[in-house]
């Protein structure tokens, strides 16, 4: 007797073709902690020679498995053990040095971006930390597919404030120093509390054994999730709609399973975590802030909007738990605003506001995502928005994160085309 039905087999197709089902990103783990050398031109060898070889096959193994299946993958991306813990053995290295091997690795294999320039200092600052901290801006301003985070805080650790007011300073002139690419260094730094350990959406890091590699999967699927609520009656009850939601998204999650499994076995690595989330976009229907109105908010942003996310990213959770062998990263639904169109239009009209995003942030996965600010904002603002969010993360034991893009050069205009969100975004005050 055959396992499948007509019925699930062109919702699945739909999935892909109208409701913009996608698996966002393959994200492959590498530890250098045995690339560590004084000599740090040997080292940026080491970091060179094991991603080109580690990774040698990534792209391809992803697009052949793409290819074969009809499963749009969007992005091959790369994570790396944090670089400051290379820098600790070489008091004299230039710390740009590293990111630009990072760069040419990257490249070199083909990927979209590669994370690991990071540096955790919610403990405090290590040799290497601050050096790396100060190098930021002028890494991603030097390299084109670098991305940048730094863990400031943590539940049991508690806030480094030193080094939030030092973030502050490094997300400003990140933009300053790429305002001649729309600002694109900034959106290519986050500031986490409590940043999970292995996070395919956000290349930070990589906890692998020295000697081997890890693959993480992120999927997305808002499109699919609206659209599944959207079939329900506008009188269905909560329970219905949870119970929907937590359908929907064990059958998103199955599919991330799947590639995991084939990506996995084609590349002779562990298989890592698969992170939950929703990840919108800026197509239209594949938003958020969509499913949130479909669950009955007349706009995103308005009173119940924290209410209905935490609804959502509850049953995001139940339902592609159980999809999954090994569940991690983020999981659950983001709220980037510049990457989600029906933020955008809560954004545009007045409706959703930073001070109603920071309370959002208290239920969803991560925090103040892609947000543009007005280029006039201090270093002393950003670091106390910082502050606010990670806050929030440390007392309530969640990841918060802040990227936030200071539009240099413009105050008061309405709207912003920038390359680093993909989308005319209304600049938040």
């Amino acid at each position: 007797m055959s396992m499948f039905n007509t019925g699930d087999i062109l919702e699945t197709i739909e999935m892909f073709t109208q409701d913009n089902l996608d698996v966002r990103t393959v994200t492959m783990g590498i530890s250098l902690l045995d690339c560590i050398d004084p000599d740090p031109k040997k080292a940026c060898e080491n970091i060179y020679n094991k991603i080109t070889t580690k990774a040698a096959n990534l792209v391809s193994t992803v697009e052949r498995i793409s290819a074969e299946y009809g499963i749009p993958i969007i992005n091959k991306r790369i994570s790396v053990t944090p670089i400051a813990m290379l820098l600790g053995a070489c008091p004299e290295a230039d710390p740009v040095d590293f990111a630009k091997t990072l760069d040419a690795a990257g490249k070199k294999v083909g990927v979209n971006f590669v994370g690991g320039y990071s540096a955790l200092v919610h403990k405090g600052f290590s040799a290497g930390d601050r050096r790396l901290i100060e190098s930021i801006p002028r890494a991603l301003a030097e390299t084109d597919i670098v991305c940048s985070s730094v863990n400031i805080g943590a539940t049991k650790a508690g806030l480094n404030m030193d080094a939030i007011k030092l973030m502050g300073e490094a997300v400003k002139k990140a933009s300053e120093l790429t305002a001649d690419r729309q600002c694109i260094g900034a959106a290519k730094l986050v500031v986490f509390c409590n940043a999970p350990e292995d996070n395919p959406s956000w290349p930070v890091l990589s906890t692998a054994p020295a000697s081997r590699t890890a693959r993480f999967m992120w999927r997305s699927g808002p499109g699919a999730v609206r659209a599944a609520l959207a079939r329900l009656p506008k009188d269905a009850p909560i329970d219905e709609v949870a119970e929907l939601v937590k359908r929907t998204a064990f059958k998103i999650t199955r599919v991330g399973q799947l590639v995991a499994n084939l990506a996995s076995k084609a590349l002779g690595v562990p298989a890592g975590i698969i992170d939950l989330s929703l990840a919108p976009t800026p197509a239209i229907g594949d938003s958020v802030a969509n499913i949130l109105e479909e669950m009955g908010l007349e706009t995103c942003g308005c009173c119940g909007t924290t209410a209905c996310l935490a609804l959502l990213n509850d049953a995001v959770k139940k339902g592609g738990v159980m999809a999954s062998n090994h569940v991690g990263g983020l999981s659950g639904a983001f709220i980037p605003v510049s990457e989600d169109a029906g933020m955008i239009h809560a954004a545009e009209i007045g409706c959703l506001t930073i001070e109603k995003l920071e309370a959002m942030t208290a239920v969803c996965s991560v925090g103040i995502d892609m947000v543009i600010i007005p280029g006039d904002t201090t270093p002393a603002v950003i670091s106390a928005l910082i502050a606010d969010e990670a806050a929030i993360g440390m007392v309530n034991s969640k990841t918060t994160a802040v990227r936030v893009i200071p539009a240099i050069g413009r105050k008061l205009v309405r709207c912003w085309t920038s390359a680093a969100c993909w989308a005319m975004v209304p600049l938040c005050r």
